[in-house]
């Protein structure tokens, strides 16, 4: 799955691959968690188009987005047939700007950061789908999720899954749902090749989500040892969940 992952190249930079005729100034983010606000790009009226939303897609028939569990990710062997992302997957999909993600490998009982990016170090593009939720008193809320697929060669040895990324070439197809069909655009759901990607272990501050600074991704072999506090900082899937019990994937 990916639970984090970063932001940092120039906004013109973003603005240069994707073709998106919006010119946003924000900040880089090395630490992008679940319910916050992302970037992404879709298609609008036939051009493309910068929006922000919230990480965590709520379909539109859901009755209750504070009950309801948040979904960051979406398998992509399963996109076409569950509920929440089926209709997305026809017709709402888009692509989250980024420069690369973190995954925990289990050591001993002990998950251990490492960071992912491309070894060319440029912006990436992951596969996503995203919904409109309107609840009864005219609220509405946009969300989103990061489409997922087997885990790359480069990185198995961490986790079995890992975002899709989206080629350049393949914008177009991915984002033209008026004209590519949900089924053809799931031929994009490969793990990147073999040799793309440069993985190393990072400091254990990624953890706490409000940790947010280019520190997250020095080499953790260049750093200081940790102390007593650091070594004890919170890993995903434990105390995190006791902030928002809605930050996982149902699938």
């Amino acid at each position: 799955m990916c639970g984090r992952y970063l932001i940092t190249s120039a906004p013109e930079a973003f603005r240069r691959l994707f073709g998106y005729p919006e010119q946003p100034n924000f900040p880089p983010r090395y630490n992008v968690a679940p319910t916050q606000p992302v970037p992404i790009v879709r298609v609008v009226e036939d051009a493309r188009q910068f929006a922000l939303v919230r990480w965590g897609l709520i379909p539109p028939w859901a009755k209750d987005p504070r009950r309801f569990t948040l979904l960051i990710n979406a398998r992509g062997e399963s996109v076409n047939e569950k509920p929440a992302f089926r209709n997305a997957m026809r017709r709402r999909r888009c692509l989250f700007p980024a420069d690369g993600f973190y995954e925990w490998k289990d050591h001993g009982g002990r998950r251990s950061p490492y960071f992912v990016r491309p070894k060319d170090n440029g912006p990436i593009a992951f596969a996503g789908l995203w919904e409109s939720w309107m609840g009864p008193n005219g609220e509405e809320m946009e969300t989103a999720t990061i489409v997922t697929t087997t885990a790359s060669r480069d990185i198995a040895h961490l986790h079995d899954r890992m975002p899709v990324i989206v080629p350049p070439e393949a914008f177009d197809m991915w984002l033209d749902c008026r004209n590519v069909d949900a089924l053809t655009a799931a031929a994009l759901f490969v793990p990147t090749p073999a040799g793309q990607l440069e993985v190393y272990q990072v400091s254990p501050a990624v953890n706490r989500a409000d940790n947010d600074g280019p520190e997250l991704i020095e080499p953790l072999s260049s750093q200081p040892a940790p102390d007593a506090a650091e070594a004890a900082a919170r890993t995903p899937g434990k105390r995190e969940k006791k902030k928002d019990e809605r930050q996982g994937s149902l699938f």
